[in-house]
């Protein structure tokens, strides 16, 4: 469709299309999927590829790096920096100051609608008070300072247990003899390419595609065949890449919603404004003025949700999930959308509701520094199966995985802490500045 106004000039869309799946494989195996079957990241580059069909000479390009691989990132900024020598016009809004500063020579910072900053991109650095503005309060010290938790005891049930999973969508298979546990308590990272087959397995876990082959166990019990409200009443949390809450409802009715099961139930007593229903409803509200104070979101309490950013949505979505008190929690791509400032404040926070709950966390991320600094243990997947499992830095270290997934720069590896967040520790200290 993109290339539709080509359609007088067939061996031109025909090159351009090739140039587009030189950039994008995974789109050349895909061609005949469904752009609503693709992952975020993969419908991520379609749009990518689209509007370079189109050989624009003014290209907007709106959050490069959201739900892509690193490796897909510095592909797309050498794509960009290449169309920028040969005079094609780039305006890129982008929430990792690290990616910005590969590309941009000059910044626009702008908040509530009004330019704060313009000038050299190296010159916003100077500026803490923009870069370290985050709305998320109740979470401090960033993504580098987050908290480690005990040890999880051996022989404990485990909260999630996921065994020799498989699926097919035709001839394509999608996951392969997929196995993995996360114990209460524990923090499981799950990175890889776009493609890799990190969202089908949760949704296979939460019960939206039925496994071939395996099990899915949540505390002890078998839920491979239930569906996925069932798993949520066994404690089953899940964030979506894109936040799936109630557009035409304010900050604070969203989070009533997500209470919701808390409330008293009868009809009759409802209708007469019974005094449990009352005190019902006085409960729900002090939750949900605690949630609104944990996450910083006071200033858009009382805001329909249509109005608010991604980023200031995606606080919400974190809000609602963790008013259901869930044992096994699945975040997929929790720092989608956020500012970086945003991002280094998340870590800590997820780690300390996971201290706080006793929960299990299963979170797919491709912001590796946030991703390491919130794990006890993470796994690398490619093509559908499990490349690597271990510690970390292990996990890092691996030669297929620096191949398959990391082969990008430092900044570009680093959406969040790194330089911005190293320059503001210098900021912060007069002898150091």
């Amino acid at each position: 469709a993109a290339a539709w106004t080509l359609r007088d000039d067939e061996a031109t869309a025909a090159r351009r299309t090739e140039e587009v799946l030189g950039l994008f494989p995974v789109l050349r195996e895909r061609l005949d999927a469904a752009a609503g079957t693709l992952s975020g990241g993969e419908q991520q580059m379609v749009g990518l590829s689209q509007a370079l069909l189109m050989a624009p000479t003014l290209l907007m390009v709106d959050e490069l790096s959201l739900g892509l691989a690193p490796r897909v990132v510095e592909q797309l900024l050498d794509v960009l920096r290449t169309l920028n020598a040969r005079g094609t016009t780039i305006v890129m809004v982008e929430q990792s100051l690290n990616v910005a500063l590969t590309i941009a020579g000059r910044a626009v910072f702008m908040e509530k609608g009004t330019v704060r900053f313009s000038g050299p991109t190296e010159e916003l650095l100077a500026r803490p008070d923009l870069v370290r503005s985050v709305f998320m309060g109740g979470a401090s010290g960033g993504t580098r300072t987050a908290a480690r938790r005990p040890a999880v005891e051996a022989g404990t049930t485990p909260a999630l247990d996921v065994a020799d999973v498989g699926v097919r969508f035709g001839g394509v298979a999608a996951l392969s003899d997929v196995a993995l546990t996360v114990a209460p308590g524990q923090v499981v990272g799950i990175i890889g390419p776009n493609g890799a087959g990190k969202t089908t397995l949760f949704d296979v876990i939460s019960g939206f595609v039925t496994p071939d082959s395996g099990t899915v166990r949540i505390a002890g019990t078998d839920v491979t065949g239930a569906s996925p409200d069932t798993r949520a009443r066994l404690g089953l949390g899940r964030s979506f890449q894109n936040a799936r809450l109630f557009p035409a409802l304010t900050v604070r009715e969203n989070l009533a919603v997500a209470l919701e099961r808390r409330t008293v139930k009868n009809p009759v007593l409802g209708a007469v404004w019974a005094p449990q229903v009352r005190r019902s409803e006085r409960r729900i509200g002090k939750q949900v003025d605690r949630l609104v104070d944990l996450l910083g979101l006071s200033p858009y309490a009382d805001k329909v949700l249509g109005e608010l950013s991604t980023g200031s949505r995606r606080a919400v979505d974190v809000a609602c999930i963790i008013a259901l008190e869930p044992s096994v929690l699945l975040l997929d791509e929790p720092s989608s959308g956020l500012a970086q400032a945003e991002t280094e404040a998340l870590g800590p926070l997820l780690s300390r509701i996971v201290r706080e709950t006793g929960c299990g966390m299963l979170v797919i991320e491709h912001d590796i520094p946030l991703v390491t600094s919130l794990a006890d243990r993470m796994i690398a997947m490619e093509s559908g199966r499990v490349l690597v499992t271990g510690t970390p830095d292990e996990v890092r270290r691996d030669p297929r995985v620096l191949a398959s997934y990391l082969a990008a720069s430092d900044d570009v590896i680093g959406r969040s802490g790194n330089r911005v967040s190293a320059l503001a520790d210098i900021l912060g200290n007069p002898q150091e500045r």
